[in-house]
């Protein structure tokens, strides 16, 4: 069998690159030799995939509800990737940082965009039983979303509003006691944290305090402050940044919010989310005021933060 000049080359370079190793390439070439070919259903591990979903109640719709819940956490995991990346990389451009928040953007946007096929996907009354055996779980937990508010903007941006002027010079530790959040995990009758609040904070508390710490001159409002001090043009890169700043706090939160109306909400009293959160003042931006990227908005803008849409979601009953 004659070899082209090409798979000559490529076996050259093989060998080279398993005697730098102290490998014999023939060993590994009986490996390949041996080996069945890759199947699409092996790569994504499919079989397994598929057996994640196990509904707790015999309601049908559950099933809608834990699998959206799981594609939302996989687009989390995509932006998390990409947060990294932006947050390692040491020698980091402009451009490198504005592709890779386009990326986080497009997950976002698709998340939003799709949140209403799961509410729409479901029956209101299997939804308001099936939820009761869910107790305390809630989207609240979700750890990759607070993640990516935390590789996003300076942790001061994620103390409550009250709060933020007081602890501006605290640590992260300290301004953690009073992350936004925490505020929206409290029962409504008596303000002590929700078992909830409690479980979240018992799994992941620790590794946001150290994930802040982390990224304390790495967060995304201080690698675009370090960009500028350096003269460099930022035009592009603000504009994602802001877009990035509507999804995730005004889109996102919103769309869960309209969905909290559509289900939760009754006259003359509302009904509580399953975890117990206050979601009526957690989910609302304009009462949060979480702004990730506070320069680059009028304050016109700060002030009526999230209001349209918070109004508009009230529409839907």
């Amino acid at each position: 069998m004659n070899f082209t000049p090409e798979i000559i080359e490529r076996l050259k370079l093989l060998q080279q690159k398993y005697e730098a190793m102290g490998q014999d390439m023939a060993s590994y070439l009986d490996g390949l030799l041996y080996a069945d070919f890759l199947t699409y259903w092996d790569y994504i591990h499919l079989d397994t995939l598929l057996s994640l979903q196990n509904p707790k109640t015999p309601f049908p719709d559950e099933e809608i509800f834990i699998m959206y819940h799981q594609i939302t956490e996989l687009y989390f995991k995509l932006s998390l990737h990409e947060c990294k990346q932006i947050a390692a990389k040491s020698d980091l451009t402009v451009e490198f940082f504005t592709a890779r928040l386009k990326r986080i953007n497009s997950y976002f946007r698709a998340l939003t965009e799709s949140f209403q096929i799961m509410v729409e996907g479901m029956e209101k009354e299997q939804f308001l039983k099936f939820r009761m055996s869910l107790l305390p779980a809630s989207g609240f937990q979700s750890g990759q979303y607070r993640m990516i508010e935390i590789f996003a903007t300076d942790f001061i941006n994620l103390v409550a509003k009250d709060k933020r002027k007081e602890l501006a010079d605290a640590t992260v530790r300290e301004q953690f006691e009073y992350i936004y959040w925490k505020f929206g995990a409290t029962e409504l009758s008596t303000g002590k944290k929700t078992l909830t609040l409690q479980q979240f904070e018992k799994k992941y508390g620790e590794t946001f305090i150290e994930l802040g710490e982390k990224c304390s001159g790495k967060n995304f409002n201080a690698l675009l402050k370090k960009l500028n001090r350096e003269g460099r043009p930022t035009e592009a890169l603000e504009n994602e940044l802001r877009q990035l700043d509507v999804h995730v706090n005004v889109n996102w939160p919103l769309a869960h919010y309209k969905s909290a109306v559509r289900y939760l909400h009754r006259e003359p009293e509302e009904i509580r989310a399953t975890g117990g959160t206050n979601w009526q003042k957690y989910l609302p931006p304009r009462f949060q005021k979480r702004i990730f990227y506070p320069s680059l908005w009028t304050d016109e803008q700060v002030e009526n933060w999230g209001k349209a849409w918070v109004e508009d979601a009230l529409q839907i009953q």
